[in-house]
């Protein structure tokens, strides 16, 4: 379950035409992409010579706070220049309204959901390699950019689990004090130099045609442990069903998270998801919520799965 985009008809002239400089040559055909949420153009373009590339676009009209996204993404794929499991931006448009980026076009496709061994083990080798650099210092904390979602079931407890909208689940319900502790004791724990891209999903990742993962949508990186992304990409495949990710634990666990650390990531963006699953729909967003109530229902099945050791 994804967003709903714009095509790339929907562009304001202009913007079309600075695409075609930026890649010497018009756009003859573009073709929009599935994943993610955002409300704007995701499309794989071809230049009149051949030139391939991928744009997105968006202004404040489909999403508020999708621009200063979009502004965020650029920024940090200037910071990523080099690396093999990073599309290198090609270019950037900003005029105060539309936001757009032009990105080196990675032939490949999301991986499969349910996902694959084969495929999950290429994820993560490809989130180690860059877990193994260190990030930016401009970059923000991972601690400070999660401190929110890791508060979740705290608030959750305070105002009474009503307030999500559905009732909790049994099993949570009973160590919802725990789950409080545990997200809460796993906070510092996040504090690293590493590369984070803090939105590790199939749709965020790419499969290349020799198996190789490239990871693609970087407005949430940040600078923190080296084990957070891997933890959330076994949330992901736990989403995605048909695959048991318990055999690929010890690969986090080489990335120097304990036991209780995946515990508490999990519970702490379990809490989230149930918390903002509850909310009210976003502005150009209509799939979001139901995604993060899925999200939660995976993270509570990953939990309950890992809760033994």
């Amino acid at each position: 379950m994804y967003g709903v985009r714009l095509a790339w008809g929907d562009l304001p002239p202009d913007l079309r035409s600075w695409v075609g400089d930026v890649l010497g040559g018009p756009v003859v055909t573009a073709v929009s992409q599935p994943g993610g949420f955002s409300p704007g153009t995701a499309d794989r373009v071809v230049t009149a010579s051949g030139r391939r590339a991928f744009v997105k676009a968006v202004s404040p009209a489909q999403n508020p706070g999708t621009p200063a996204l979009h502004r965020r993404e650029a920024a940090v794929l200037r910071t990523l220049t080099g690396l093999a499991e990073v599309p290198q931006l090609i270019d950037a448009y900003d005029d105060g309204d539309w936001v757009a980026l032009v990105v080196e076009d990675v032939e490949g496709a999301h991986p499969s959901i349910p996902w694959t061994d084969e495929e999950l083990r290429a994820s993560l080798t490809s989130l180690t390699r860059l877990a193994g650099r260190a990030a930016p210092t401009t970059w923000p904390a991972l601690e400070e950019e999660l401190v929110g979602e890791l508060g979740a079931w705290a608030r959750i407890r305070q105002a009474g689990p009503a307030t999500v909208g559905t009732p909790l689940d049994p099993w949570v319900a009973d160590r919802l004090d725990e789950l409080v502790d545990l997200s809460a004791r796993t906070l510092p724990r996040l504090r690293g130099e590493a590369i984070s891209h803090t939105d590790v999903r199939a749709d965020n990742l790419l499969v290349t045609p020799d198996g190789s993962v490239r990871v693609v949508d970087w407005p949430w990186a940040s600078r923190g442990a080296a084990w957070a992304d891997a933890v959330m990409l076994l949330v992901n495949v736990r989403w995605g069903g048909g695959l048991d990710v318990r055999p690929h634990l010890g690969t986090v666990l080489d990335l120097g998270a304990t036991h209780e650390d995946v515990l508490g990531l999990v519970a702490g963006l379990g809490g989230f998801c149930t918390e903002a699953g509850g909310r009210a729909p976003e502005p150009g967003l209509p799939t979001l919520r139901q995604f993060q109530r899925e999200q939660a229902r995976a993270c509570l099945l990953l939990l309950r799965d890992l809760w033994d050791g």
